[in-house]
């Protein structure tokens, strides 16, 4: 994965920008594109700030929207390289057969209950600690599962953003 500094994302065209940072927000790139009306940022702290605020501040619509540009966990479908990668950290894309039944009813059940995907920001969670949260957050309404659905968008953005931009004064370009 390209890695960045935050003054090289500073200098950036819109274009540009939005490629690099497009995917940090599932299949959303409308978030980078709008964050770049901002820079320069400061830090990725700042950016990522930026960014969230973005989403809080989107319609109805566009957040919904974003929630349902995320793949059921341990779902056999295309999945953006980024969300391949977490899943499989978690060893969601190593599931027995009873272990992706059970994922998949659960996501079948959790889809129907609220009509978006179960997302958890999986980086250091068991397949098990991820199925308990799924059926713990089954129990949820909707209002407040959609508040925890954007919670853990904002830490799986956290996460990848880490990995884009790992520290603020180096990127692996030589730039």
């Amino acid at each position: 994965m390209k890695t960045y500094a935050i003054r090289q994302l500073n200098l950036m065209d819109r274009r540009s920008f939005t490629d690099a940072l497009g995917e940090i927000f599932e299949h959303s790139p409308w978030i980078a594109e709008r964050a770049w009306n901002s820079r320069p940022f400061a830090g990725k702290e700042q950016l990522h700030a930026v960014m969230l605020t973005i989403v809080d501040e989107a319609c109805e619509e566009e957040k919904l929207g974003l929630i349902r540009a995320h793949p059921d966990l341990g779902a056999r479908l295309r999945m953006s390289e980024l969300s391949v990668n977490e899943q499989k950290g978690a060893g969601l894309s190593e599931l027995t057969a009873d272990e992706f039944a059970e994922f998949s009813a659960c996501n079948q059940a959790y889809t129907q209950r609220f009509g978006f995907p179960f997302i958890i920001a999986v980086k250091g969670k068991s397949k098990e600690a991820i199925l308990e949260a799924m059926k713990h957050r089954l129990t949820l309404d909707r209002e407040e599962e959609k508040r925890q659905a954007l919670n853990q968008i904002a830490a799986i953005t956290r996460f990848r953003l880490n990995d884009l931009i790992p520290l603020e004064e180096e990127s692996n370009d030589g730039a």
